[in-house]
């Protein structure tokens, strides 16, 4: 009589039924703690632009020509410039307190403590600008051309 074969053993049955059915069989649902959904934070990349999409950049919108339009010489403006040491001036009506400070020292190299500025009801933008106790408003203005 022939031997008889050996039963397969578990663990090949284990193989047998995994190779079948696959082992990804069970899927465990994720517990939610909170009622608000998150999207997740994935990879986020910089950009890598074959070409520049200007060729040349642009020159400064703002510069102190744009900003300044034109001194003030008005009876108060001048009341100003003798009793409070301040210049006035129309400018940009986009420009701000920073940039009338910067286009006052380029254009006529006197620091400026500080800016005050208005519009006016014909839309123009006002400025005056206060200048240091060591600068006469007086100089600058004879120098601009005001007097």
């Amino acid at each position: 009589m022939a031997p008889k074969k050996a039963a397969p053993t578990n663990k090949a049955i284990a193989a047998k039924k995994a190779a079948l059915k696959g082992v990804h069989g069970k899927s465990v649902r994720k517990v939610r703690t909170s009622t608000h959904f998150h999207l997740p934070k994935t990879l986020r990349l910089s950009r890598k632009p074959k070409y520049a999409r200007k060729s040349v950049p642009h020159l400064p919108r703002m510069d102190q020509y744009r900003v300044i339009r034109n001194p003030l010489n008005t009876e108060t403006a001048m009341k100003k410039i003798e009793e409070h040491n301040t210049l006035t001036f129309v400018v940009d009506v986009k420009a701000n307190k920073h940039q009338i400070k910067d286009a006052v020292k380029r254009l006529y190299d006197v620091e400026a403590v500080k800016v005050n500025t208005l519009i006016r009801p014909d839309g123009k933008k006002k400025a005056y600008v206060r200048l240091t106790a060591d600068v006469d408003a007086l100089d600058v203005a004879n120098k601009i051309g005001l007097i």
